[in-house]
């Protein structure tokens, strides 16, 4: 089966000016993350002939989505990653200004955010073990802070693939926040592959957590298509919700969006256009248009 990931950064491959100032503003970046990798990495070594190169990737997204009436909205995110190889790379740094992670969002879901939830996510970090990690398997736990609460979560992903065409994916986790308690997670995803180019996807997951009552609830219907192989678009449509709460069965929004990624001046940096429709319920299902613009770096070295 094809590559899942059809967002993923190209490998850098070429050499750029050395007088450019993109290329110098890059190397700045990544130095950076370097260095901060190798001072952390050092007090795991009592040997300076034992020193090994550690591999850092960092992330920086800058983005503007005005919606219908409001056009003000910008949203910016970083996400920083250490992999420390005195641990034989299986526990890595992980730095974020959002909660990280996965807890309530879809694999290739929006990263729209409702409009109370823009500029109100906790700067996170957080120190992961990986325990498996192959092709079928992933488990790791992490250990971390977020929003000035300590966490710890622990997951197990599987993989099945059959006849090139069908796969399968089923991830339960659980997670316990020091005030908001104990909670799990279950997501599940099936892909079709319509040939090459294209792949149909579902997915749906389901929350809990004593912090509220009810499950949260997320659906979402996708098309992939990779037009070339520097750009893809997505088509989807993301329906949430909460049931067994205090209001019973709820439906919060629907989103259909469209979301064009190319890449463009570098290897490593890559733009989205994505234009979408919201029918949220604290704006009694209205119909809000809006489009999201971004640009999106990646910087790594080892």
């Amino acid at each position: 089966m094809p590559d899942r990931n059809q967002f993923a950064p190209a490998e850098e491959s070429g050499e750029e000016p050395p007088g450019d100032w993109m290329h110098s503003f890059h190397d700045t970046i990544s130095n950076s993350v370097y260095q901060s990798a190798v001072w952390f990495d050092s007090f795991f070594s009592h040997d300076d002939s034992l020193q090994q190169t550690p591999q850092t990737t960092a992330r920086i997204r800058l983005g503007w989505e005005p919606r219908s009436r409001d056009l003000g909205e910008f949203d910016t995110r970083f996400r920083v990653k250490l992999k420390l190889p005195h641990f034989k790379n299986k526990l890595d740094l992980i730095l974020s200004d959002d909660s990280d992670d996965e807890l309530s969002q879809l694999p290739l879901e929006t990263s729209l955010k409702p409009k109370s939830e823009i500029n109100d996510e906790p700067f996170a970090a957080a120190v992961r073990l990986i325990h498996t990690n192959t092709d079928e398997k992933f488990t790791d736990t992490r250990l971390g802070l977020s929003g000035g609460d300590i966490f710890l979560k622990s997951r197990h992903r599987r993989h099945y693939s059959w006849q090139d065409i069908h796969g399968f994916k089923i991830e339960p986790s659980v997670f316990y926040f020091l005030d908001d308690g104990l909670g799990a997670r279950l997501l599940l995803e099936y892909d079709y592959q319509l040939n090459e180019k294209e792949q149909l996807r579902v997915n749906y997951s389901v929350r809990g957590s004593e912090s509220y009552s009810g499950i949260r609830w997320k659906h979402g219907f996708y098309h992939l298509k990779q037009i070339a192989n520097d750009r893809a678009a997505v088509l989807g449509l993301l329906v949430e919700g909460e049931r067994n709460g205090e209001n019973g069965f709820l439906i919060d929004n629907y989103t259909l969006s469209y979301r064009y990624r190319f890449n463009a001046l570098r290897e490593w940096l890559f733009f989205d256009i994505e234009p979408f429709l919201e029918w949220p319920d604290e704006a009694d299902h209205k119909t809000t248009p809006g489009i999201a613009l971004r640009v999106e770096g990646y910087f790594s070295k080892q």
